[in-house]
């Protein structure tokens, strides 16, 4: 038990040392700081330019369902490149696994197209006209 707190007090000594720059940086910060309040202080700045209109954007849902299907690729593409890395310790089990998982990403593919879920364009709008069929 003795052999225990020797080993524990460099941590301490450390947690110490670490809040005591957190306060001084803080305290120091506040110090030395520029206090004024003038109209473009809480203004955000981007740069350069004067902001205009609303920070608040409605996005339709369609952008949501691109997103998402975008999040569900790439994590599939991370998954593909984990098993082309250990693809030899895999062997024909793990081959037939992936085949399997980029068959079913293949399905879903097409079937994304089918329902106009990927259209960017003026004609976008089909899969809103396919979600409402099937309310």
């Amino acid at each position: 038990m003795l052999e225990q707190n020797n080993t524990i007090w460099p941590f301490i000594a450390f947690a110490i040392i670490v809040f005591a720059l957190i306060g001084i940086m803080i305290g120091l910060s506040y110090a030395l700081g520029e206090r004024h309040h003038e109209k473009a202080t809480d203004e955000p700045y981007e740069s350069g330019i004067p902001p205009t209109g609303d920070a608040r954007l409605r996005f339709s849902s369609s952008f949501y369902l691109i997103a998402m299907f975008f999040v569900i690729f790439d994590l599939d593409a991370a998954f593909i490149m984990l098993w082309a890395v250990s693809f030899r310790e895999l062997g024909l089990p793990g081959y037939i696994g992936i085949v399997i998982f980029i068959a079913i990403l293949m399905v879903l593919l097409v079937y994304e197209l089918s329902i106009g879920a990927l259209d960017f364009g003026p004609n976008g709008k089909r899969i809103l006209k396919y979600k409402n069929k099937l309310k």
